[in-house]
């Protein structure tokens, strides 16, 4: 695996209506580095948020969909989601916060 830092892992929040409410309940969705593991995003997510403990963290590997234009086809980029379950003690997000 190429030399990912934490600041690599994250690349940006999911903010769709099911996220959203998945917020109450202390659960987190991140758009993740495709080669990153649970390990190295509950690391990143507690370094880059101050007062934030993980309970657990959920993946799930997303294929490219298949376009076509024309009469030529081929693939969206992979994709991999995290779901990050804080502890009941940590401290919510920032970022959500205005949303």
């Amino acid at each position: 695996m190429a030399n990912v830092q934490y600041y690599d892992v994250i690349l940006k929040p999911v903010i769709t209506e099911k996220s959203m409410n998945a917020m109450a309940e202390k659960k987190y969705t991140f758009l993740v580095h495709p080669e990153a593991n649970k390990t190295m995003i509950k690391e990143a997510v507690e370094k880059m948020f101050d007062g934030v403990k993980v309970a657990s963290v959920n993946t799930m590997n997303a294929d490219g969909k298949t376009k076509r234009r024309g009469m030529t086809y081929g693939k969206t980029a992979k994709t991999k989601k995290a779901i990050v379950q804080l502890t009941a003690d940590s401290k919510d997000i920032e970022i959500f916060s205005g949303l």
